[in-house]
């Protein structure tokens, strides 16, 4: 008689004993998993029993996360899809002090609980921008918006222009997450031109706040009017400016970018950003005025439900207290080394030097160009680098793929080299 082959399929204690098993960053019931979709296959005669062993291994995760680490040669600075900032050394470092047992919520010198959550962050963020009184973090921008209009016009109206009812990526509308809670939004003006007067003639009884939010993510050009928050001041109603990409002062890369200090001086009670764009931080939703209208926010229950982790916490003090970050790098880049690099890259992988305009992305300056370079290759390489290891994301343009070295530290340019090589064979 022929003996069934399936009787040689390996245990499942033996193949947990394999090297490579037993040092996977994988939980006991995760490579058990594992080893029963390599045995199911053999029992199916899908496989040989020989072959499970090898299976097994070669299904083993290489990282302890399913997320894959991205080069970044689209010549986009924040990019959303690939997780917006690129975190520095030092908050990379404060995010790995603060992964065990850390005092987020303790007063070591007198062993008790402290209500110190999060004040390096705000004390950080206050040194920064000393235009604002207080400072309050939650999880992300969405949040301080809802906390915002929420805490100062709950049961009341905010104000809004028509021109400004915005809606971001993921088909995100800012009118409906401010509906979501108890406020009623007043929609005053028309698409392209909103005047003070429309403004004041909304202001009622009922009237809890004016919203003023940045545009973010589109222009309007033409025939167009806006109220800037120096005029809106002067109603005397509490107001709202979400500027949204975190950009704590001026600039002179980005000179049509509205910053929180000048928000702050011209006479804003509340300024909103994300942590996780210009600023280049972790994702955070930064408030940012007025004594008073903080404090309203802290006492409200939603600031319980939204806010921050001790690991984001730390990555954001470590962010604005420390050196630049990647995304000023980018942003500030020598024009003359970055040509340099870049045409190293092409003589190294047969390419061709062409202009290429970077951008700021995540909502940030939109339609400002960032005059830059890229290495021209042909289209069909954009595959394999995107799936390759590392995986490298160029920008595929106009029937090529194009690879922009302004988001690459320089320290990696020996990697893309070899990534392009390697995609071309």
């Amino acid at each position: 008689m022929v003996s069934d082959p399936r009787r040689r399929i390996p245990r499942t204690d033996v193949l947990l004993d394999l090297p490579e098993v037993r040092a996977a960053a994988l939980s006991e019931a995760g490579k058990r998993s594992l080893i029963d979709a390599a045995q199911s296959r053999a029992r199916a005669l899908e496989i040989a029993p020989e072959e499970v062993a090898a299976q097994v291994v070669a299904s083993l995760p290489e990282r302890a996360s399913s997320m894959t680490p991205v080069i970044n040669a689209t010549g986009v600075i924040i990019h959303t899809n690939i997780g917006r900032a690129p975190l520095s050394e030092q908050a990379q470092r404060a995010l790995i002090d603060a992964a065990g047992y850390a005092d987020v919520e303790m007063d070591l010198a007198m062993g008790q609980r402290s209500k110190n959550r999060g004040a390096g962050a705000r004390d950080a963020l206050l040194a920064a921008v000393p235009e604002a009184e207080d400072a309050l973090v939650v999880n992300n921008g969405a949040a301080a918006l809802l906390l915002a209009t929420t805490a100062l016009a709950e049961n009341r109206e905010v104000i809004i222009s028509r021109g400004e009812l915005i809606e971001i990526g993921a088909g995100f509308r800012l009118p409906e997450l401010i509906e979501s809670a108890r406020v009623t939004l007043r929609e005053v003006g028309a698409t392209n031109r909103t005047h003070l007067a429309d403004y004041a003639g909304a202001i009622s009884e009922d009237t809890g706040a004016i919203l003023k939010v940045h545009p973010s993510n589109y222009l309007i050009t033409g025939f167009t009017s806006s109220v800037g928050v120096t005029e809106l001041r002067g109603l005397d109603v509490p107001l709202i400016v979400d500027l949204g990409s975190g950009l704590l002062r001026h600039d002179d890369a980005l000179p049509t970018e509205p910053d929180i200090a000048a928000q702050l001086t011209a006479g804003a009670d509340v300024v909103i950003a994300s942590g996780d764009k210009l600023l280049g931080g972790p994702q955070a939703g930064i408030l940012l005025g007025k004594a008073d209208a903080i404090a309203r926010l802290k006492r409200h229950p939603l600031a319980r439900a939204l806010r921050m982790d001790k690991l984001r916490l730390a990555a954001l003090e470590a962010t604005v207290a420390g050196p630049d970050t990647p995304v000023a790098a980018a942003l500030h880049l020598d024009p003359a080394r970055y040509r340099a690099r870049t045409e190293a890259l092409a003589a190294a992988v047969g390419g061709e030097v062409v202009d290429h305009d970077g951008r700021v992305g995540g909502g940030g300056a939109p339609e400002y160009p960032l005059p830059g370079f890229a290495v021209r290759l042909p289209a069909e390489l954009a595959p394999a680098l995107r799936t390759g290891t590392p995986a490298v994301l160029p920008r595929v343009h106009d029937g090529a793929c194009l690879v922009d070295l302004r988001c690459v530290p320089e320290s990696r340019d020996g990697e893309v080299a070899d990534a392009i090589q390697r995609a071309g064979k």
